[in-house]
């Protein structure tokens, strides 16, 4: 048996969880849940803090971590996110951030030509360096003079892996996005970590793409395309614009990953949707994917296929949310997605 650990997390987290947590029956897969529903924000109001190394020596210990979402309006610029988010991404050194995209139905594009709707790629992210490693200050009082640094953190071993990890799941070629024409430290280590890497993987089509280069092809034409790889803030940028590509952020899964360790954290990247909590229109199918990826990710890769399709037919009956162009409610996307099952 499987120990799946669960944190529902803020605002619509625990109403998209509940529908992806009742595939674990659905497809009769043997698991336990272990949930973990104090890992919030009002936790964090009460105490000052969220997780607790406890809370994380039962993440580390699970076989995979399936996430709601972090965040609270209440808190504004304190360290709540990325004392949990960004600190399970760097504690659990979960390097490599995987975010799938893939057009369900023609309708949810919102690219003209019919030729060039069908995005089917893959964005893998450096997870625990770059911009958001948190290294950087500041010397002034908001004064004209005020100075603020953010270092942009790359080092040999970061990027030798996340490449070999985008490599190990390519099916038909990479393509590697910098702006080593600009960014000149980082890049030239970039561009070194690559050539190496496509010596260690010959056989296997490359390219190679400036950031605002692949964001100009990506909304032109995106069906090219099969794994893109690239740092931390280039990552989560390109991430939300391929989800627009395929529908929207309620679509979109991704996984954190340790290909060394094996573990994972699965979450939809929508956030926490602080005015659609209570709503009941927030969008499960980003975490029924996630979880789809969670599955597959345990071994399950025929029960990861049967939710893949079953969110195609449902999307293909237009029984999804408002965002998506449907009437249906959180529940009852859900519960079309269980029936699709059954």
């Amino acid at each position: 048996m499987s120990r799946i650990a669960v944190v529902p997390g803020d605002g619509i987290g625990p109403e998209v969880i509940g529908p992806a947590l009742a595939l674990f029956d659905a497809l009769a897969l043997d698991v336990e849940l272990d949930v973990l529903d104090h890992v919030n924000a009002r936790t964090y109001l009460r105490t000052g803090h969220a997780l607790t190394e406890e809370d994380l020596d039962r993440l580390r210990d699970s076989a995979a971590i399936l996430l709601g979402a972090v965040g609270d309006p209440r808190l504004g610029d304190t360290p709540y996110v990325r004392g949990v988010l960004t600190r399970l991404r760097v504690e659990l050194d979960l390097y490599a951030n995987y975010r799938p995209t893939r057009l369900w139905h023609d309708r949810l594009s919102p690219l003209r030509e019919e030729s060039r709707r069908g995005i089917d790629c893959v964005i893998v992210r450096e997870n625990t360096e770059g911009l958001y490693s948190g290294i950087g200050g500041g010397i002034g009082d908001g004064s004209s003079r005020e100075l603020a640094l953010d270092v942009d953190v790359s080092t040999h071993h970061g990027v030798s892996r996340v490449l070999d990890f985008a490599f190990s799941v390519a099916r038909t070629s990479v393509c590697l996005v910098d702006k080593a024409n600009a960014v000149r430290h980082g890049g030239t280590l970039w561009q070194r970590c690559w050539r190496e890497a496509v010596g260690r993987h010959p056989g296997v089509p490359t390219r190679h793409l400036y950031v605002d280069a692949a964001a100009m092809k990506l909304v032109t034409d995106p069906t090219p395309f099969d794994v893109l790889v690239t740092n931390n803030a280039h990552g989560d940028i390109l991430s939300d614009l391929t989800a627009g590509l395929a529908g929207g952020l309620g679509l979109a899964a991704s996984a954190n990953l340790n290909a060394t360790t094996g573990l994972g954290l699965f979450e939809p990247v929508h956030g926490s949707a602080p005015d659609l909590v209570g709503t009941g229109t927030a969008n499960p199918l980003a975490a029924i994917l996630s979880t789809a990826l969670l599955v597959e990710h345990l071994g399950h890769a025929r029960e990861a296929a049967a939710v893949r399709a079953a969110v195609a037919r449902v999307i293909q009956r237009e029984d999804v949310t408002p965002d998506l162009g449907g009437r249906r409610s959180t529940r009852e996307v859900g519960e079309a997605v269980l029936a699709e099952l059954r």
